[in-house]
């Protein structure tokens, strides 16, 4: 990155945290403990190795390293806890649940078919997100490329998905052979051997699991499986000395079974080149078991996994907004957090929808939460905002909290709307413990603040305007760490209609030399260098419908790095081409514009419509001074403004002077809304680019 080193040699302090962190660099930061790993000894473990622990004495460990805790006779074990089980756990509770009221059996995910041809299907189809091990990017490409289709493929799923297998080749023969484009052969087309067809036979003849390498050596040279073991651990960690004895033993097993030596000897080559890129079948199967339960629950109860998945990952904003995502792409319905259905937790309601747990709105914990609960379990669902704030215990759940959870649309359904919920916030408060210190003289609803009469509370409410689209949006993105019920794009749909910007999701590859236009939300952006010394911004782009990568090369993205934040809107326009990798498409990018910039450059005119009606509260002087007040901020664009003006008895359409021309921005159209009404203030575009 060019400006780093101007940075560096530009400034002093930039120049001394550099040569600081170089000094730094690459020495030992501190002792590493294993995640899971537990030793065990036959006496006192200070018998066999020293040990150390924290500041308090607490949490002690081995001062030797793995291959020296071995070296001194202990045991080790690596005991590996999984979330994925508590999700399971978690989709189980829910699905059993809603199954009891409904007087049905309940699952038992010990039980389910393993060859269940729904879950295959779906599996084939690479919709794995959330599916334990199976998620990523390049497990999507794999499994697309294998078409797994039984239990054993997905155990081999498992095992190839490793650097070893994927760089050896392993990986490509496995799928090759496995639809009928290699010949499968046990292990090798020229050295082979029948007696390790059943072996060999679930892998295509590929050497890919340990066992499989344990078993090869007593079959063909009579090892024992002590033997098999010890053989197995010096292929897989290359003891050249130890292999070499290996190898004398395992010619003379084979010949006493009346193997030809020279077969017997390229086998064990065979086997000791796959021997350290094999893989415990024992831990794969294991892993596929789990990868297929949820892959089960995804297939069958996925209201019940997602909300179990999201649970998991509350504190993750990055992985939710994917999980949500996915909700979307599985057809699932997911409502915003709600004060009347939610818990701590996502969970799903009986009609299936996922409701938003409260508990991943940033800055509401488990105690305000707590509260809520307990408030609607003794008296039922809060009514309205001065309900809620009446029955909620506001010493745990107050202002700031409550305003948390208006911005993320917890109460919706307490009042008319999120900015009148605001606004009156402070009321319902002042109200609640005017009632609460009534109450303790005996005067219990002498504020009235109890009624359940819909008018008065209809009336309760002071009369606000709805925030404009990006307030409201913007406080969702604030609390929740996503756009959740609605999309920055959706005011713009009108205006990218007409400017012929194409959905994300209806793109097509460009023939050569053409452009298409598209617009949308910036979710990620990253600067690179390329080999070339030059800059290189890749931007994704979401409308609501898909997503885009968007290349951007130097020239461009020196110009316009300004306007290529995240959570910007853009117009782009570029090429569009199949993207091999990901297998979706791409484009490079020939031009931007903020879409102020697109209204402003592609509108024809702004059109204002005045009816009599609205300059009856105004005389001609007082609207003109009003209309200028507002358009005075936007003024001095390229666009003109039209006031179309009408009566009972006539109509017509006046073009104001260049000097009123102005940039159409969303400041502008909002204000113009609130003086004349939404549905007259108008953009209208040319047809003819």
């Amino acid at each position: 990155e060019p400006r780093l080193q101007e940075r560096y040699s530009g400034s002093e302090d930039v120049r001394a945290l550099i040569d600081m962190c170089r000094i730094l660099e690459g020495t030992i930061r501190n002792a590493g403990k294993h995640a899971g790993g537990v030793v065990i000894s036959p006496t006192t473990i200070t018998d066999f190795s020293p040990l150390y622990c924290d500041d308090a004495g607490n949490n002690p460990v081995t001062q030797f390293d793995k291959n020296d805790v071995e070296t001194a006779g202990l045991v080790k074990f690596d005991f590996l806890g999984l979330r994925t089980l508590t999700i399971i756990q978690w989709a189980l509770d829910m699905a059993n649940a809603h199954k009891k009221e409904r007087g049905e059996d309940p699952i038992f995910i010990e039980k389910i078919d393993l060859t269940e041809p729904a879950c295959f299907a779906l599996l084939k189809r690479y919709e794995t997100t959330a599916v334990f091990q199976l998620e990523s990017r390049g497990m999507k490409d794999l499994i697309r490329r294998l078409q797994p289709d039984c239990f054993e493929d997905m155990i081999a799923l498992v095992a190839l998905f490793r650097p070893g297998p994927l760089q050896s080749g392993m990986v490509d023969n496995f799928i090759e052979r496995k639809h009928g484009r290699e010949v499968v052969s046990y292990p090798d087309e020229k050295w082979q051997h029948e007696s390790l067809k059943e072996i060999l036979s679930p892998t295509y003849g590929i050497i890919l699991y340990q066992e499989q390498v344990m078993q090869i050596a007593q079959v063909l040279s009579g090892y024992t499986l002590g033997g098999a073991d010890m053989l197995r651990r010096a292929m897989g960690k290359k003891k050249l000395e130890e292999m070499e004895k290996q190898r004398a033993t395992f010619e003379s097993g084979a010949v006493e079974n009346g193997i030809d030596a020279e077969l017997a000897m390229k086998i064990f080559d065979l086997v000791e080149k796959f021997a350290g890129y094999g893989f415990n079948k024992s831990h794969s199967a294991a892993y596929a078991l789990v990868s297929y339960q949820t892959l089960w629950m995804k297939t069958f109860y996925p209201s019940y996994f997602m909300a179990a998945v999201m649970s998991a990952d509350m504190d993750n904003t990055d992985k939710v907004v994917i999980l949500v995502d996915e909700c979307h792409n599985m057809g699932l319905t997911l409502c915003p957090p709600d004060v009347n259905e939610g818990q701590f937790k996502f969970n799903v309601d009986k009609d299936l929808r996922i409701i938003y747990g409260i508990g991943a709105i940033k800055g509401v914990g488990e105690g305000p939460i707590d509260a809520i609960i307990e408030a609607r379990t003794e008296s039922g669902k809060f009514k309205d905002l001065f309900d809620f704030c009446n029955r909620v215990d506001l010493k745990r759940c107050g202002k700031r909290i409550i305003e948390k959870l208006i911005l993320a649309g917890a109460l919706d359904n307490l009042g008319p709307h999120r900015a009148a919920l605001t606004h009156n916030l402070g009321d319902a408060l002042t109200a609640a413990a005017q009632h609460k210190k009534a109450e303790s003289f005996g005067q219990a609803d002498l504020f009235g603040v109890l009624t359940t009469d819909s008018d008065e509370i209809e009336n309760r409410f002071s009369i606000v305007d709805k925030w404009p689209d990006k307030q409201w949006l913007k406080g969702e993105k604030e609390t929740l760490g996503l756009y959740l019920t609605g999309h920055p794009i959706n005011q713009y749909e009108p205006d990218l209609r007409a400017i012929h910007c194409v959905k994300l999701s209806a793109l097509t590859a460009n023939r050569r030399g053409q452009n298409s236009r598209v617009c949308g939300l910036i979710l990620a952006m990253r600067v690179m260098v390329t080999k070339a010394g030059k800059r290189m911004g890749i931007l994704t782009l979401d409308d609501k419908s898909a997503r885009l990568d968007v290349t951007i090369f130097a020239d461009l993205l020196d110009q316009y790095e300004a306007l290529l934040s995240v959570d910007n809107i853009v117009v782009l326009q570029g090429q569009v081409s199949e993207d091999f990798y990901n297998g979706g498409l791409k484009m490079n990018a020939r031009e931007i514009m903020s879409i102020d910039q697109a209204r402003e450059r592609f509108a024809s005119k702004l059109r204002l419509t005045v009816a009599s009606s609205v300059l009856h509260k105004y005389s001609i002087e007082q609207f003109q001074a009003r209309l200028k007040q507002t358009i005075s901020p936007a003024a001095g664009g390229l666009c003109p403004v039209f006031v179309h003006y009408h009566n009972d008895q006539a109509q017509v359409e006046i073009e104001l002077g260049i000097e009123w021309s102005v940039t159409p921005n969303d400041d502008l159209l909002f204000e113009l809304g609130r003086l004349l009404g939404e549905e007259n203030v108008t953009l209208h575009f040319d047809q003819g680019y």
